[in-house]
């Protein structure tokens, strides 16, 4: 099966502006601009590097502010982490359905893909240990078209 490679949404930033205030959120710039960050970006974005980026935008932002902010986005289902080799996690926008990572060790690219058969994996694997798998998720590691 062919893998497919979903274009970002548009005003996925206000999407996810409405979200958080529906689950309460007080929309404030540093929240506009940690978001504006995360939902239009092609690369993963660690919380250090959304805090340079964003006091660009806004020289008040705080540290705790990116942190609190991810965590209730994680929450919300807007943004996954995603592990990175040394340790450390990074964020990026949530799959929506079926969807896999590729990540770029480089330059932190993404791109999401479909199209995986894992089932006999998944079957062979809940055999031999007994568990019920529900769910799984894949993020594969390599090199972008630019970074070769």
């Amino acid at each position: 099966m062919k893998a497919t490679f979903p274009a970002p949404k548009h005003n996925l930033g206000d999407q996810w502006l409405a979200s958080l205030q529906a689950s309460g959120y007080r929309i404030t710039n540093p929240l506009r601009v940690i978001v504006e960050l995360l939902s239009s970006s092609t690369h993963t974005l660690g919380p250090i590097g959304i805090f340079d980026q964003g006091r660009k935008a806004y020289p008040k932002l705080g540290l705790v502010t990116v942190y609190r902010t991810l965590e209730k986005l994680e929450e919300l289902g807007l943004v996954q982490r995603l592990h990175q080799a040394d340790g450390c996690h990074t964020y990026f926008r949530a799959t929506h359905g079926h969807e896999h990572i590729l990540l770029c060790t480089r330059c932190g690219r993404v791109e999401f893909f479909s199209g995986d058969n894992l089932s006999t994996l998944i079957d062979l694997t809940a055999r031999k240990s007994g568990y019920v798998i529900k769910e799984h998720w894949l993020q594969l590691h390599g090199l972008c078209a630019n970074c070769q």
